[in-house]
C-alpha cells in the first residue's frame, strides 16, 4: 500500500540494503541528481535468505528509493 503511494508520487524502489553498502548507495544517488528517500523494513517483507542476513540487524535495513529531482 505505502510502495503504490510513493510510486504515486514518483519514487523508484532500487533496493533493500544494509551498512556499508546503504550509504555509498545514497551518495551515489545524490550525485547523479536524484532524491533519495529510505523506507523502514520489516523481516516479512524480505525473501527468505535476506532474512536470514539482517535478523538482529533489521533496524539497520533500509529500502531505496529515487527520483529525479525538480
Amino acid at each position: 500500500m505505502a510502495e503504490r503511494k510513493l510510486e504515486k508520487e514518483g519514487w523508484v524502489k532500487q533496493t533493500t540494503i544494509g551498512e556499508p553498502r546503504l550509504s555509498e548507495i545514497v551518495e551515489l544517488y545524490k550525485s547523479l541528481g536524484y532524491e533519495v528517500r529510505l523506507e523502514p523494513v520489516t523481516l516479512d517483507e524480505l525473501d527468505e535468505e535476506c532474512r536470514k542476513c539482517y535478523e538482529g540487524e533489521i533496524d539497520k535495513v533500509k529500502t531505496v528509493y529515487i527520483r529525479k529531482k525538480k
